[in-house]
């Protein structure tokens, strides 16, 4: 057998992986985003949070989905922006970076990374979740605009309402 032959054959079976991969890869479409922003709202207007700013994005941080609430906080739309991208393409919640930035605590004390809130775009305080499919990271939520707790289940909530499309 020539080395062309050996060479195409092989190159031929590694992309006929590379497009099986593709085909099994669980995404996050629109309607998926679109039921997990209205569960968000859902769950700030029932338990009365201050009005907030809701962003999904996909596995590599690109924006699927924005909701801004009437009389949000300006800023808010960013750092929402910002949760979201941190949890999709570090698949952690923004949490985690406070207690590696901050410490359990919150005073710095025990705090692994305490440069990592200086990233930029990073965020390092509660209200960003990473989205996953069967185990797989797809994506990630941001909330904000209420306090750090209320926004994370304000993100919960979503996900939890999302659920059975994300299996």
């Amino acid at each position: 057998m020539k080395i062309g032959t050996v060479i195409a054959a092989l190159t031929f079976g590694a992309l006929a992986t590379s497009v099986v991969a593709l085909e099994k890869k669980a995404v996050l479409d629109l309607e998926t985003a679109q039921v997990m922003g209205q569960a968000c709202l859902a769950h700030q207007e029932a338990n009365g949070y201050a009005p907030i700013n809701v962003v999904i994005v996909d596995d590599g941080g690109n924006t699927i989905l924005v909701y801004r609430q009437d009389g949000a906080c300006k800023a808010c739309g960013d750092i929402a922006t910002n949760k979201a991208r941190t949890s999709a393409l570090f698949d952690n919640p923004t949490r985690t970076f406070e207690t590696l930035s901050y410490g359990e605590a919150k005073d710095g004390v025990g705090a692994e990374l305490p440069g990592i809130a200086l990233v930029p775009g990073l965020i390092a305080f509660p209200g960003g979740l990473p989205i996953h499919s069967g185990g797989v990271p797809i994506g990630g939520i941001g909330v904000s605009g209420a306090s750090g707790d209320e926004d994370e289940q304000c993100a919960f909530a979503a996900i939890e309402a999302a659920s059975g499309m994300l299996n």
